[in-house]
């Protein structure tokens, strides 16, 4: 479990300690109000729990997937956890008891290659981290305050075939993009997209106490479709510099663009714009559940469309992840923890909301 400081949470009454959780779930309540608040004229949207359990640690069993026929816009916000602030220390390993990756899938980055010997993991083991070759890295983009970099693994469990084009520059071959961001005179990695799946990891600046905070859960924007696993599939995906905008393009159709539009070290916010995608689930979150002491994501809370203006009059509902049963019209989704957990303890919150329609 993280250090915290003694003045807060060593020794606490049963009185105290209830004003400690009360205090937790009014910030909460606050930043859900304060987002959901932001848009106009939201469209509400049905929200799929396939979520099931699991004892690995490292498997994605969390699985939140938002659809509608008719959203164009939406909004994510990743936000640190209303707990961030008592942390002392963190805990971002991997945790593989209980786990056996044995089975997933090897595709060597060259495949007219053979694999070497150590990728026939053992029961148990990480196939990922089998192999004793290191990553290949690439700067794609740089300027002072912002830069892209890409990598290629020795292996990934699919093929590396979608390209990624900045301006007239074709990159080929990338499992991993990743974009830095240096903000106040401090560079971090926050936001991080795998070409090969679709999937990706976001989170805000580090606060002023911390050196670094974790990724946790992924996320999927874009026509998700099943393939072993939930995923999307990219025919390509573009960067525009000068706006901080991803341009993903599928092999279903249509794009969307997802712009950045916030960094800062209280959230990490995107605004996504659908265009000719086709219907149903447009985005999902992915994450892990084993306990509420072991989970990325433990809790969700949403919001459902109000008759009034903007929506309002909506009800707000909050369960336990395996607990919570399907949304309809809801008009935001948050996922997160109240409570500490030792795996990725200060990885984000997600909330997704400003649906609005074609």
């Amino acid at each position: 479990m993280p250090a915290f400081d003694p003045s807060v949470s060593r020794g606490t009454s049963m009185p105290a300690r209830a004003k400690l959780a009360a205090a937790l779930l009014a910030g909460f309540a606050a930043t859900v109000l304060a987002v959901a608040s932001a848009g106009a004229e939201p469209l509400g949207v049905t929200v799929r729990n396939e979520s099931v359990n699991a004892t690995c640690a490292e498997t994605d069993n969390v699985t939140l997937k938002l659809v509608s026929d008719d959203v164009q816009k939406f909004n994510i916000s990743v936000r640190h956890p209303a707990y961030v602030g008592m942390l002392l220390a963190d805990n971002t390993a991997p945790d593989w008891e209980t786990c056996d990756m044995s089975g997933d899938p090897v595709v060597p980055a060259d495949a007219k290659a053979p694999l070497p010997p150590s990728a026939a993991a053992k029961p148990g083991a990480n196939p990922a981290a089998a192999s004793p070759a290191a990553p290949k890295r690439i700067t794609i983009f740089e300027t002072p305050d912002m830069w892209l970099t890409g990598f290629i693994f020795p292996s990934f469990w699919r093929a590396a075939t979608v390209p990624v084009r900045i301006g007239g520059d074709v990159t080929q071959g990338l499992h991993m993009v990743q974009l830095w961001m240096r903000v106040d005179g401090k560079a971090e990695e926050v936001l991080v997209i795998y070409p090969p799946d679709g999937y990706m990891r976001a989170r805000p600046m580090s606060p002023a106490h911390m050196r670094d905070t974790a990724y946790g859960s992924s996320f999927l924007v874009g026509p998700v479709e099943q393939a072993e696993r939930p995923i999307v599939r990219l025919k390509e995906v573009g960067f525009t510099p000068q706006t901080r905008t991803f341009t993903l393009h599928y092999a279903a159709g249509g794009k969307a663009r997802m712009q950045v539009v916030k960094v800062g070290s209280d959230e990490l916010r995107l605004e996504v714009q659908l265009d000719g995608t086709p219907p149903g689930t447009f985005a999902a979150l992915r994450s892990m559940y084993v306990t509420e002491g072991n989970a990325d994501v433990a809790r969700v809370a949403w919001r459902s469309l109000g008759t009034g203006k903007g929506g309002a009059g909506g009800l707000m509902g909050e369960a336990p992840v395996l607990s919570f049963a399907d949304g309809q019209n809801v008009s935001m989704l948050w996922a997160g923890r109240l409570v500490p957990s030792r795996h990725n303890t200060s990885a984000p919150d997600f909330i997704f909301d400003g649906f609005s329609g074609r």
